[in-house]
Order: C-alpha cells, then structure tokens, then sequence
C-alpha cells in the first residue's frame, strides 16, 4: 500500500535558512531512492520559520529503508538542534 508522509519542521528563531539548507539538500538523494515516488519541500508564507515536507513512497518499507540511509541520518542529526519541537514525521494512507 502506498505511504503518504508529512513532515513539519519548525526551526528555531535565526535557524530557518539552516533548516531550508538542510531540506534542499536531502531532497535529491532521497528522490533517487527506488521506493520514493515523489518529494515535495514547502515553506509557510505566513510563518517563515515554518516548512512542510511531503513526501509518497512505494510502501511502508521504502520509508522504513530511507530512514537508515546515511543522507538521511546526516539530516536528522542536522536538523534536530535546528528546530524547536521533537521530529513531527506522520506515516498517512489516502482515504480519498
């Protein structure tokens, strides 16, 4: 069954363009991923420090594989002093 993923990731005051550096540059090794189906980055234009990732993989398994990539624990490490709330990451199934 197709997984859905929504990340969000609320950087700390004077951390947003790190955050955004750090979501840029995940972003290609994960759609080279076999089990990534699409990748999308956003960025709240009412709340600057705000960033939204949205992500549809093969299965859970594919997202279970790109969490033990090493860009993605590189990101992880990265990110996680930058924000200002543990990781927000729900695994969705499409209703509708």
């Amino acid at each position: 069954m197709e997984l859905f993923i929504f990340a969000r990731f609320h950087a700390r005051p004077g951390c947003e363009a790190a955050v955004e550096a750090a979501l840029r540059e995940v972003l290609a090794p994960t759609r080279g991923e076999p089990g990534c189906l699409g990748i999308h980055l956003f960025r709240s234009v009412r709340d600057a420090r705000l960033f939204h990732v949205h992500s549809r993989w093969r299965d859970e398994a594919a997202f279970d594989i790109h969490g033990e990539q090493p860009h993605t624990l590189r990101f992880v490490e990265r990110v996680e002093p930058l924000i200002e709330h543990a990781l927000d990451i729900t695994r969705s199934a499409m209703i509708g």
